[in-house]
């Protein structure tokens, strides 16, 4: 708890009192349904530990729960305290992945009995309970009469969708708080990916509901719940196989890390900055994993170039610089067909454009560059001046910065460029793989604003001679010499290596 930000841990702290709220008219009311509260609760709650049953590890799949149904069929059945009381078992007992897990089950059990609680309130506005059949005894476990449809879906519906702006809204503000992300962007993309399997949780919910008040009863209602949990089973397969892509993705990184050992790191790096580009951007959730992955993949096709060329110390001739500028057109034609790639594909082709036309492979300009490679491009230079090759040494994150700046509009998109010195000059520039011994670590902070003028002794501390070099000079990472760059200057191309080869 220590670790998260003082706004976070106040933030947290708010929800728990939240869902305290919730649920604590259900203690303290005699006409709480308890039997069919429990009976919920402990279904939900079976269906979060059912991950982590010894005999069954390995064989559930990641992202299976938490099974939404059953707290949703609670909203419907139950008074909203009872429902929310419902939620918050399952929620505590939810599987964390990252530290501090304890936290971070309190948060998922605080949010669903929050959500759950709003959700039966709106259901009970939209008199919910008395199309479903229930009527003044909804909530008491006992047939009450057949549902009215189809006007149980209407509220059933709303009640669904108030859910979901719930647990959305509470993620997008852990977000902004725990992860600094900016207001505008920290719900971006939130409730369009979540609209849809809340809706159909929902559904499923309402089928169970009605079964429940059927005269065949609960039986009959726990047998609606179980082609459900199959049906998220079965789609959780999807996060295991998006993990053995991430895993491939991997291994060609890997194989360019050990191939072109002067750049060991790089691509990760490249794509960390890709990714504060583009949210900085307010670019949708998944279009930050694309662009991630572009970052990444960038300079996979490396793999096709020849690593004597890849090692080579001295100048390049003009023969090797063309080979070497092959290498966008090897990695597009490596990765073109895998599907999920999308957009990543036409970025990891066109990362080395310049807007004035002056780039490759094709010498597009402008607005013919796509987006993704145009973010790419901005940070695979900026990695490139900002760790240590053989061919030179690392600079200071400002100036690096200032570079930027002045290549953009010949070089760069100035937007891009804009958008890495706003989200560096508030987060920092916190690289994730630190392979290269003099890898740069800056706080946020004025220094970190791009305007040329270098760090504190603080910053630099162990940097060898970072600030005798000057702005004008930028390291062009890839053993091919750098195009001209604005004011007749040598501008940071990401595949120019005055003297050596990089990114």
């Amino acid at each position: 708890m220590r670790a998260l930000p003082p706004g976070a841990r106040g933030y947290i702290l708010c929800a728990v009192l939240a869902a305290v709220a919730c649920v604590t008219p259900a203690l303290t009311d005699s006409g709480t349904p308890w039997a069919a509260a429990a009976l919920l609760a402990v279904l939900h709650l079976g269906c979060e530990l059912v991950k982590v049953c010894p005999p069954l590890r390995g064989r559930v799949p990641e992202g299976i729960g938490p099974f939404f149904p059953v707290v949703l069929a609670a909203v419907f059945l139950l008074p909203p305290a009872a429902a929310a009381l419902v939620a918050l078992p399952g929620g505590l007992a939810g599987t964390v992945v990252q530290r501090p897990a304890r936290v971070r089950r309190v948060w998922h059990g605080a949010q669903q009995a929050s959500a759950a609680w709003v959700a039966g309130q709106v259901h009970g506005l939209l008199r919910g309970p008395v199309t479903l059949g229930g009527g003044s005894s909804a909530g008491s476990g006992s047939p009450a009469g057949p549902a009215d449809f189809p006007s149980v879906l209407l509220p059933a519906t709303a009640a669904a969708i108030a859910f979901c702006l719930v647990l959305t809204a509470l993620d997008g503000g852990i977000l902004a708080t725990a992860e600094r992300r900016p207001a505008a962007t920290a719900w971006r993309g939130l409730v369009p990916f979540s609209l849809a399997p809340h809706c159909v949780h929902g559904l499923a919910g309402l089928m169970t509901a009605v079964m429940w008040r059927s005269p065949y009863g609960p039986p009959a209602a726990l047998l609606v719940l179980l082609p459900m949990y199959i049906s998220c089973w079965v789609f959780a397969q999807y996060h295991r196989e998006r993990a053995a892509h991430q895993a491939t993705i991997r291994a060609l990184v890997q194989a360019v890390d050990i191939k072109d050992r002067y750049t060991r790191g790089h691509s990760e790096r490249v794509g960390q900055a890709s990714t504060m580009i583009a949210r900085e951007l307010g670019m949708t959730e998944d279009r930050l994993e694309t662009v991630r992955i572009a970052g990444i993949l960038h300079d996979v096709g490396k793999l096709g170039v020849p690593t004597r060329l890849l090692r080579k110390d001295g100048p390049l001739t003009p023969q090797e610089r063309r080979i070497i500028e092959l290498h966008p057109e090897y990695g597009h034609e490596m990765v073109r067909g895998i599907g999920f790639l999308g957009e990543a594909r036409s970025a990891i082709l066109h990362h080395h454009e310049r807007v004035d036309g002056s780039g490759y492979p094709y010498g597009l300009t402008g607005e013919q560059i796509p987006v993704l490679a145009r973010v790419v491009a901005v940070a695979d230079a900026f990695d490139a001046m900002t760790s240590t090759r053989s061919y030179s040494r690392a600079r200071p994150v400002p100036v690096a910065l200032a570079e930027l700046e002045r290549c953009a509009g010949a070089q760069f998109d100035p937007s891009m460029v804009r958008a890495l010195v706003d989200a560096i000059g508030r987060t920092g520039w916190h690289p994730v793989v630190t392979s290269d011994e003099d890898l740069q670590v800056i706080p946020a902070g004025p220094a970190a604003a791009g305007t040329g003028a270098g760090p504190g002794p603080s910053v630099l501390a162990g940097m060898p001679d970072q600030g005798s070099r000057p702005a004008a000079a930028a390291p062009p990472p890839d053993r091919v010499p750098a195009a001209p760059g604005p004011a007749g200057g040598s501008g940071p191309d990401p595949d120019g290596a005055g003297a050596g080869g990089g990114g």
